[in-house]
C-alpha cells in the first residue's frame, strides 16, 4: 500500500471547474489532495472496512478537523503506471 497527501500550494480558481470550486472552499482553506495505492481492489476493501470499524475514528467521538461532506473520493483502475 501507498499514502500520498499533498497540500495545495498553486491550485487556481477555474472558470467552469476547478479544484476550490469542488470542494466549494472557503478564504481561509486550501486544498489537501491524498490518494492511497492499494495492491488490490479485495486489500482496499478489507482495509476500508477494518478502517471504518476503527473506534478513533467514530465521528461522534472524535470529530475530523474537515468537513468530511465536501471529500471528494471513488475508485479507479490505473491505466498507466510510468
Amino acid at each position: 500500500m501507498k499514502v500520498v497527501e499533498c497540500w495545495g500550494d498553486d491550485v487556481p480558481e477555474g472558470k467552469v471547474t476547478s479544484f476550490p470550486m469542488a470542494i466549494k472552499r472557503k478564504d481561509d482553506e486550501t486544498v489537501v489532495f491524498s490518494w492511497v495505492v492499494w495492491p488490490s481492489r479485495q486489500s482496499r476493501d478489507e482495509g476500508m472496512k477494518a478502517v471504518l470499524a476503527d473506534p478513533r475514528l467514530q465521528p461522534d467521538k472524535d470529530p475530523m478537523p474537515f468537513d468530511g461532506q465536501r471529500l471528494i473520493y471513488g475508485g479507479f483502475e490505473v491505466i498507466v503506471d510510468a
